[in-house]
């Protein structure tokens, strides 16, 4: 299965449409790009691969594999990058405001339950990551 993000950068955040076979699953929030630095910086644009994982703090979330010099990035719920993200990402039903969204809670739900029917037939899930196109300037964020 492949999901594709495409992001759009602020200074204090990155939101992003998350798509699926041309399809908006859901938007997105992370931390702003500042060059990969850990635990402040969204990860680089690329093509990663998205594994389930386990924690008593997110419960059944996914794990991004093989992020250049960063490990252990999330794909969780949350609804504030700044307060609740250190690299990870989180989708979310609607866009606020630069790294900031609401609805993470049922966004998260339908991603999870698209990428357990992948997992379930052993099929890999990819995700790749890069910019809002130019011509995508129409979409209008919610703040």
């Amino acid at each position: 299965m492949e999901l594709l993000l495409q992001r759009h950068y602020h200074p204090l955040g990155t939101n992003g449409i998350l798509w699926h076979e041309n399809k908006i699953l859901c938007y997105t929030i992370e931390l702003p790009w500042l060059q990969n630095q850990r635990m402040v910086s969204c990860i680089p644009e690329g093509r990663y691969q998205l594994l389930e994982r386990y924690s008593e703090k997110h419960q059944s979330h996914l794990m991004v594999k093989g992020v250049p010099d960063r490990t252990l990035i999330l794909i969780h719920r949350a609804n504030n990058a700044a307060k609740e993200l250190k690299g990870c990402i989180a989708p979310v039903s609607d866009l606020t405001a630069p790294g900031m969204g609401k609805g993470s809670v049922r966004a998260f739900s339908i991603l999870m339950r698209l990428v357990f029917k992948s997992v379930t037939h052993e099929q890999p899930v990819w995700l790749e990551i890069g910019k809002l196109p130019a011509d995508f300037s129409h979409v209008k964020f919610n703040y």
